[in-house]
């Protein structure tokens, strides 16, 4: 077992080495990053409350996160905040205003906060596509980025921004930066397991790459499933199932005197 990183850990390695980092969803795919030895893991609160993740993943850097629209006020976001890193949380993703990464900050909460493509907000930049080809929308980036340092973060997701923008932006900024489709001049790679694992239906991000194809196992695994099913069925229509290797006997003598019982009591 590798020794639990540190956000010292984190900062330190900077510009020195790539840093791995995946979505997690399940105690298995937790389980899995341990022992692949991945840096970093995102994933959701009941996952970091679930009692058996710190079991099977103790090393990992968990980074978890208060969902916008979920959390709204400072007051909810920190009190969350503090839940989570009291169950095993190394640092807290925050999408939220500047003023609530800097009131977690102060009460010495890592924050990791988010920039170029955010989801939540991609109105404001023209839906779901890069954000930093233009000029404004490069400067919009770094402000971000800036304003995000200023408040206390200590990293920052930045997500679908071109490679040497965000390149730029790396080597002016302390924050760690965490790339997901925004090149290797990042400090910290990204991507969701679901994608890594060939299980995403639908859209697959271009910044997305396939290590394993696990919906077609999981699709054959399913069509095993219901045909072990359809055969419990058919031998319990047919009596075969439950033979006697199945059931629990009992000595004739008893059998005899309980029915004797049974007959007398009624």
């Amino acid at each position: 077992m590798s020794k639990p990183m540190t956000v010292a850990d984190l900062r330190a390695a900077r510009g020195k080495k790539q840093l791995s980092m995946l979505r997690v969803e399940t105690i298995e795919e937790a389980a899995a990053a341990e022992l692949a030895g991945i840096d970093l893991v995102s994933l959701p609160p009941s996952l970091v409350f679930d009692s058996k993740f710190r079991t099977v993943a103790p090393s990992l850097f968990a980074c978890s996160g208060l969902d916008f629209g979920i959390y709204i006020t400072e007051e909810e976001c920190l009190r969350a905040a503090h839940k989570l890193i009291a169950a095993g949380a190394d640092m807290i993703y925050c999408p939220q205003r500047t003023q609530t990464i800097r009131r977690l900050s102060e009460e010495g909460i890592p924050v990791c906060g988010h920039t170029g493509l955010i989801p939540s907000k991609a109105t404001w930049t023209g839906g779901f596509k890069a954000v930093g080809k233009t000029i404004e929308s490069a400067q919009l980036v770094w402000q971000q980025v800036s304003a995000l340092e200023e408040a206390g973060a200590v990293a920052a997701e930045i997500e679908v921004v071109p490679e040497e923008i965000a390149t730029e932006i790396a080597a002016n900024t302390s924050l760690v930066l965490i790339s997901m489709g925004a090149g290797s001049g990042c400090h910290a790679q990204y991507l969701f397991s679901e994608d890594v694992l060939g299980q995403t239906v639908g859209h697959i991000p271009r910044h997305a790459k396939t290590y394993e194809d696990f919906q077609t196992k999981l699709e054959k695994l399913q069509a095993a499933r219901v045909k072990a099913y359809q055969a419990f069925k058919s031998e319990v229509t047919s009596g075969a199932y439950p033979s006697a290797e199945h059931n629990v006997s009992v000595k004739a003598s008893v059998l005899s005197e309980f029915q004797s019982w049974l007959k007398e009591s009624q």
